[in-house]
């Protein structure tokens, strides 16, 4: 699908956000859950994402006697020295509320097959999620998460005139759910492994944005849900703030260890490039270049 270009600054500060990578080992080899945002959504409708959205407040007022591990050690893992512990721990709360509200995943270890319909159902009813999980005597298991990375939308933001300070999370599927699209925000959810989701892209199947591109092509070296699990532990998040350029007419956005970028390490082998054309983003060297 084509992708819209944004030409409109935006001052106000990035929204914090989460978003979820959940993984699941197949005879496919390793898979991820992308969803395909509502076609009238006010930001990248039509386009497939992983599951996440914006910080609510409530997040941030989870009290400590429902978190698994406390506020001061999931921001520590953040590994941002100015965020406060309450933002810290919602974050991590906005990525579990995020996932199951758009795909009905809880992630949660151990869980009786009848509690998601019972969650889903308070939620429905207008219990909020922190209080519809306190309500059936669940913690929030912050341990399924993994930081893995930190994507800070530039002042010109590629495809929407939003901006956001998203907070990226690695988790593993849990066992006996199933992933079912919430008909709303989302109209499709799909597993799909790494390069599968690039070749289709590539073939106009899929539309992606450039935070998804780069993410699938990082997982695609990973042979299993337990490898990503495992770097995302052995790493501190990859803080990745996009900085946009104008070569020859096109939109090229810039990405560390590329020439453009002022950061000039390198945060993963690939593309430090996507440039805009054919009416999205691709990487200098095709679709090659995504899968090395």
């Amino acid at each position: 699908m084509a992708i819209e270009l944004n030409h409109q600054e935006v001052l106000t500060p990035p929204a914090p956000s989460a978003t979820v990578m959940v993984l699941r080992d197949s005879p496919q080899g390793l898979e991820v859950l992308m969803v395909r945002r509502h076609g009238n959504s006010g930001v990248l409708g039509g386009v497939h994402v992983f599951p996440g959205g914006k910080l609510d407040a409530l997040d941030c007022q989870t009290p400590a006697s429902q978190l698994e591990q406390s506020a001061e050690a999931l921001t520590a893992s953040l590994g941002e020295e100015s965020l406060d512990p309450a933002t810290g721990a919602g974050l991590y709360v906005a990525a579990l509320r995020e996932t199951f509200e758009e795909c009905g995943l809880l992630l949660h270890r151990e869980l009786p097959p009848h509690v998601p319909g019972q969650l889903r159902q308070h939620v429905k009813d207008g219990l909020g999620f922190v209080a519809a999980m306190a309500q059936l005597g669940l913690p929030m298991q912050t341990s399924s998460l993994k930081p893995w990375a930190r994507w800070i939308t530039p002042r010109v933001p590629s495809v929407t005139n939003r901006r956001f300070d998203a907070r990226f999370f690695v988790a593993l599927a849990p066992a006996g759910q199933d992933a079912v699209h919430d008909d709303h925000e989302v109209t499709e959810t799909v597993w799909l492994t790494p390069e599968a989701g690039l070749r289709r892209y590539w073939s106009g199947e899929l539309g992606l944005v450039p935070a998804q591109i780069l993410s699938l092509s990082q997982l695609v070296r990973y042979g299993s849900a337990a490898d990503v699990m495992n770097a995302a532990s052995a790493r501190p998040p990859l803080l990745i703030q996009p900085e946009p350029m104008q070569l020859e007419g096109q939109r090229v956005m810039c990405y560390p260890g590329d020439p453009g970028h002022s950061v000039k390490h390198p945060l993963w082998t690939g593309p430090t490039r996507l440039v805009f054309q054919n009416n999205r983003f691709e990487p200098e060297g095709g679709l090659a270049a995504l899968l090395v």
